[in-house]
């Protein structure tokens, strides 16, 4: 049996937590796509619309996780990410609006990486938010390397917090139970939410949350750096953790669903599916999404459709992580 939707609300807001976004974000109808597609109805879950340096699903997760890091009474935070990180440049506007000095610790562009890549989209915005930014190199350990910086910040008189990529942690992942509370309470008739996974915080949280709430909703994480196991293992360990947060620890979880096949080959390289999906979405909806992260996810939804894993009558809420940065380092 299910918990009422404000006891779980009120378990949230309970934790430490900042103001950071604007929400509830949109919930709106994909008419054209779904008219194309002959298939259930589409929804998108405008999180691209969240507000902090152009949106994104971060922001809901630092919400909490910078909450928390203020109530520890932190100065400096320390997270990792690629150089094309969604999740550092979310933090470090986070942490200019907030006072607090932002380390970013970005592991070097792979081989292929363009000169866009290298020095556009996400990092150019980093700078400009003023994070202190350290490139490590390809196989080292960021948490290693974060846990280095820390030490230095604290021998210095700082008091560090860290953030594991994407924000992807326990508390973090409150911003997503707060995100499917949203969701159900905006289209009660939903079936499926659809997105991008990669450091499964944001499906953990989807999960936790539609789970508390006694909701029979399939969560599927859309794998986007081939390393699916991985994807699968780190959101099925974050779930007790949050169950246990909210006060729903007596609640049954449902299996965690990752899909593959829609990576391409990996984290970051361009996918002719992806792409496909982005140029479809774009011309039916004007709706931009990007090629390491929401094309990969929409390029499953849509082969989904018309392979026919969902039915007519099934509503399905696509997932916006943002993105909208990359964009410029694609270019």
């Amino acid at each position: 049996m299910g918990m009422n939707i404000s006891k779980i609300r009120k378990k949230l807001f309970a934790a430490p937590h900042v103001s950071l976004g604007h929400f509830p974000t949109p919930l709106e109808f994909m008419k054209n796509l779904t008219h194309n597609l002959d298939g259930p109805q589409l929804w998108i879950k405008r999180d691209d619309c969240t507000g902090l340096a152009s949106g994104g699903n971060k922001t809901r997760k630092l919400e909490f996780a910078l909450g928390d890091a203020l109530a520890q009474g932190a100065d400096t935070i320390l997270t990792t990410g690629g150089v094309q990180s969604n999740h550092a440049r979310q933090t470090a506007a986070a942490c200019a609006r907030l006072g607090l000095r932002c380390i970013l610790l970005l592991v070097a562009p792979p081989d292929w990486a363009t000169d866009s890549y290298r020095t556009s989209g996400n990092i150019h915005l980093d700078k400009i938010f003023g994070a202190d930014i350290h490139i490590i190199p390809q196989g080292a350990d960021p948490n290693e390397e974060i846990a280095a910086y820390a030490a230095n910040v604290s021998d210095t008189g700082g008091k560090a917090y860290m953030i594991p990529l994407g924000a992807s942690t326990a508390t973090g992942a409150l911003g997503y139970v707060a995100c499917a509370l949203e969701i159900f309470t905006e289209n009660p008739n939903v079936s499926h939410v659809i997105s991008a996974a990669g450091s499964g915080g944001t499906q953990a949280g989807l999960i936790a949350g539609f789970a508390a709430l006694g909701e029979d909703v399939i969560c599927e994480g859309i794998d986007i750096d081939a390393e699916r196991n991985r994807t699968e293992q780190r959101t099925r360990n974050l779930l007790p953790d949050i169950m246990s947060l909210i006060g729903a620890d007596h609640v049954t979880l449902p299996p965690v669903i990752v899909r593959d096949g829609y990576a391409g080959e990996g984290y970051g390289v361009i996918s002719p599916l992806a792409e496909t999906a982005k140029q479809q979405v774009a011309h039916s909806e004007g709706l931009i999404l990007d090629s390491a992260y929401t094309g990969k996810a929409m390029s499953a939804l849509i082969a989904g459709v018309k392979e026919g894993r969902y039915g007519k009558d099934d509503t399905i809420v696509f997932l916006h992580t943002g993105g909208f940065p990359l964009t410029f380092a694609y270019s």
